[in-house]
């Protein structure tokens, strides 16, 4: 089960969850069926504890909310992406360690 400190975002409520959040945001974009998606959950959910109040962590299912995927031209998952300030800081693809996601979000934290 995912972490009560990360946010669901729609279609309906990215631009104000993600684009106009004064935190940075990572988002993963995610599906229920895909296993890598599920393999990097339990990162996902620890980040979101260790950067509370530093970075906000948000999920975006990709079945049930396709618009947003397409117009940031995701052709894969699981991708993160960490916005700041509105803008793509940088673009995760694929299961990716601890480490990996640690390095961006110490970019904007």
């Amino acid at each position: 089960m995912s972490s009560d400190k990360i946010i669901q975002v729609t279609d309906a409520d990215f631009d104000e969850k993600v684009l106009k959040n004064e935190l940075p945001v990572l988002v993963d974009f995610w599906a229920a069926w895909c296993g890598p998606c599920r393999a990097i959950a339990p990162v996902i959910d620890q980040l979101a504890e260790e950067y509370e109040g530093k970075v906000t962590i948000a999920k975006m299912n990709v079945d049930e909310n396709p618009a947003t995927p397409g117009k940031l031209g995701i052709r894969a998952i699981p991708t993160l992406i960490l916005f700041k300030n509105g803008g793509v800081v940088e673009q995760i693809t694929g299961a990716v360690g601890k480490t990996v996601i640690d390095n961006a979000l110490g970019k904007v934290s």
